[in-house]
């Protein structure tokens, strides 16, 4: 338990390493930009004042303080921070303000519900607080050009979508180890009275016997609805992912059903769905190639193999059989 604890924590340092170094680039590419392109003489001083913060702040803390109170302390100042950018160009764009839309989806990646719906609204009311003074205070900001404001606006929406997608990549990873977790502790959280347990085998038999039939049921209808086993890289981690289960309870169901392990139950359901295949394919128009792909196997020699394991005869021979009983029946 304590490891996978651990390993969400390196993914959220991970993450936070990640954003800080992405962060510093665009920062260095807007410093350049507004000092040899647009021609600006606050706005470099003020982005490589930002640079020098988040670079220098976040090495003094990185290894002193906790990772919540950084990312809180961001998610703070983040925002103050961008609101001079947002002023600059509210009179030509209001793009600027999409560096604040990643605000709530790094909230939730660390912090929960309460604090994700604080900070959304924390962000909400800094746009708003903008939107006032920008139209109720004049400012002797520089005046940019059309073609000076598009350019730095498709700056803006690429650099936003690799902050996004960063911030995707790493909740989804961090939430596949909570899941973990989630599912270990309730293995581990056994009961302490063990003549309790004892009394209690028999009705714990018959509750044990009725979810491993509902969690295998869960299984089948995960694999036929989402076709889940026509992804050459799907596994046992990849199951326990979509239907939500920890792996261990995964293997358990498979097993009370009569499969030695999950990959067994793997290649019985994917030549099950060739056998399928067989009856519905015009091999004059498609080749095997493309029904063993179908199914989930990589190649045509572990097909042959696991074809071959299972049936007790190859695809080839199987076909052709089937094809001779299909003729002689409809003679």
């Amino acid at each position: 338990m304590n490891t996978k604890h651990e390993q969400i924590e390196r993914l959220k340092q991970e993450l936070m390493d990640s954003y800080v170094i992405l962060m510093l680039i665009i920062l260095v590419i807007y410093a350049l930009i507004f000092t040899f392109y647009i021609h600006d003489k606050i706005m470099p001083w003020y982005l490589l004042g930002g640079l020098v913060f988040i670079s220098y702040s976040y090495f003094l803390m990185r290894k002193r303080f906790p990772i919540s109170t950084i990312v809180h302390l961001y998610l703070m100042t983040a925002p103050i921070y961008d609101f001079y950018v947002m002023l600059a160009f509210w009179n030509n764009s209001v793009a600027s303000f999409c560096w604040l839309l990643p605000i709530p989806l790094g909230a939730y990646i660390f912090f929960t519900k309460k604090e994700v719906l604080a900070y959304s609204l924390y962000t909400l009311s800094i746009i708003v607080i903008g939107y006032i003074i920008a139209n109720n205070f004049s400012f002797n900001f520089p005046k940019h050009s059309q073609k000076e404001v598009m350019f730095t606006d498709t700056i803006l929406f690429a650099s936003n979508i690799l902050v996004v997608t960063l911030l995707i990549y790493y909740k989804d990873k961090i939430r596949k180890q909570e899941i973990l977790l989630q599912f270990t502790n309730k293995e581990t959280n056994t009961p302490k009275d063990k003549k309790t347990e004892l009394e209690n085998t028999s009705e714990e038999t018959e509750i044990d016997v009725e979810s491993m039939e509902k969690l295998f049921s869960k299984i089948e209808n995960s694999m036929s609805e989402n076709m889940l086993f026509k992804d050459v890289k799907f596994n046992l981690s990849s199951l326990s992912v979509a239907v939500d289960v920890n792996s261990s309870y995964l293997s358990k169901a498979i097993r009370y059903k009569g499969y030695p392990n999950f990959n067994s139950y793997l290649n019985t359901y994917r030549i099950n769905y060739v056998k399928k295949l067989f009856t519905e394919v015009d091999f004059q128009k498609t080749t095997l190639m493309y029904v063993y792909t179908e199914a989930g196997f990589s190649n045509q020699s572990t097909f042959n193999r696991v074809f071959k394991q299972i049936e007790g005869t190859t695809p080839s021979e199987y076909f052709q059989r089937n094809l001779k009983n299909t003729r002689e029946n409809s003679i």
